[in-house]
């Protein structure tokens, strides 16, 4: 299902109706500030395995990332520093993924690698899901890291290329082409592993 939400003013509607399949196992993509994400309930550990497998992605191996609406309730998923809560509050909603250590409210498949990335993307639509929903999403880039193509921007090529493997793709515009800039927050030496979209404000 193609669904159009616009950024500036989501469709309570539409954002309630994305919410409920996010809340029964489905996958959906959607904006950020960045790329076109692929995302599901981050605590529904079925739906991470099922994006993990169709990425795939080695939750062993591999840091997995989460949307949250904002800082409030970030302790929850992640063990965050003062150090750390201030950088975040500084460059967040924005382009940003803040790689922190897990608490212990995750499901397990987080805590192989014992470190989950965190953001707040700069963009009303997911920002909003994620709110409606009650639990963060857990999130992954659709691009490809060795080229940038045409449907990886394009809502409506998104669609025709994943419509058999996600419930929902949401259409809200083109999308960006650079990811977003990843930094390790895991001890206070604040270190940026991956230099994307965004200036990072010390």
């Amino acid at each position: 299902m193609l669904i159009k939400i616009y950024d500036e003013n989501p469709n309570q509607r539409e954002i309630r109706k994305v919410a409920e399949v996010l809340r029964e196992g489905g996958l959906v993509i959607y904006p950020t500030d960045t790329v076109y994400a692929m995302g599901c309930d981050a605590m529904n550990v079925r739906a991470v395995e099922k994006i993990c497998q169709l990425k795939g992605i080695n939750p062993q191996k591999s840091n997995l990332s989460i949307i949250c609406y904002d800082l409030s309730n970030i302790s929850e998923y992640a063990k965050v520093s003062n150090a750390a809560f201030k950088l975040m509050r500084k460059n967040l909603p924005g382009p940003f993924t803040f790689i922190l250590p897990t608490s212990s409210e995750l499901p397990k498949i987080y805590k192989n690698k014992k470190e989950v990335g965190i953001r707040v993307p700069d963009n009303n639509i997911v920002r909003q899901l994620v709110n409606e929903l009650g639990n963060p999403i857990m999130t992954t880039s659709i691009r490809d890291d060795d080229e940038v193509i045409e449907y990886t921007t394009d809502p409506e090529l998104i669609y025709e290329k994943y419509e058999n493997q996600v419930d929902i793709v949401i259409d809200g515009g083109y999308g960006g082409i650079e990811p977003s800039t990843v930094v390790d927050c895991t001890t206070d030496d604040f270190e940026i592993i991956r230099q994307g979209k965004g200036e990072l404000l010390f």
